[in-house]
C-alpha cells in the first residue's frame, strides 16, 4: 500500500534571536480550504505581529506547495519553512511562523536561521504518522448483497463515511479505500 507522513495534531516551536520572537505552528490540512481557514485564524489571532509567514504542503506525493515570506526579503522565510517540511519527509502539513520583530535587524542569514529553526522546533515536537493512501468511493447495490460488500470493505481496511438505504432495498455506501 501506498503511504506518507504527516502529523497527527498541532505542534508549536519557538525560536528567539535579538528581541525577536518567532512563534511556529504546524497543523494537519487535508485541502487548500484548510490551510486558508488557519491562515486566517492565525492572521486575526496574531494581528499585531510585524509577519505571518507560512508553507504548505499537500497531496500524498506532496505535489501541490506554496512558501510564503509576509513581506519579509524574498525567501528569508517561506523557503526555510518549507526545506523544514521537506527535511521531515512530510505532506497534509502547513507550517505558520508569526514574528514579533525586536526591534534589532537580523539581516537575510539571521532571518533563514530564526525561521528555519522555528519550523524544525516545532516539527519535532511534533506526532508524526504513516497514513495510507485512499481515495473515496460509493457504492450502490441489493440489500441482498450488504454481508458480502461489508466483509469486503472491511477485508480492504476501508473506512465507512456514509451509509444510505431507500425503501426499494437498494444500499448506498461511501468509504474511503486504500489505494
Amino acid at each position: 500500500m501506498k503511504t506518507y507522513r504527516t502529523i497527527s495534531a498541532k505542534a508549536e516551536g519557538l525560536y528567539k534571536d535579538k528581541g525577536s520572537r518567532f512563534l511556529a505552528f504546524a497543523e494537519p490540512v487535508n485541502s487548500l480550504a484548510d490551510v486558508q481557514r488557519l491562515l486566517d485564524e492565525y492572521r486575526r489571532r496574531y494581528h499585531d505581529a510585524r509577519h505571518c509567514c507560512y508553507a504548505y504542503v499537500l497531496g500524498a506525493d506532496g505535489a501541490e506547495w506554496r512558501a510564503n515570506d509576509d513581506g519579509e526579503p524574498s525567501g528569508t522565510a517561506g523557503r526555510p519553512i518549507l526545506g523544514q517540511i521537506h527535511s521531515f519527509g512530510l505532506t497534509q502539513v502547513l507550517v505558520v511562523v508569526v514574528r514579533y520583530f525586536g526591534g534589532i535587524l537580523l539581516g537575510t542569514g539571521g532571518l533563514i536561521v530564526a525561521y528555519k529553526e522555528a519550523t524544525a522546533d516545532a516539527l519535532s515536537r511534533a506526532d508524526i504518522v504513516e497514513r495510507v493512501v485512499t481515495e473515496r468511493q460509493e457504492l450502490t447495490f441489493g440489500y441482498e448483497e450488504m454481508d458480502r460488500v461489508m466483509r469486503d470493505l472491511r477485508q480492504r481496511g476501508a473506512r465507512i463515511i456514509n451509509q444510505d438505504y431507500t425503501p426499494e432495498g437498494r444500499c448506498k455506501i461511501t468509504a474511503e479505500v486504500p489505494l
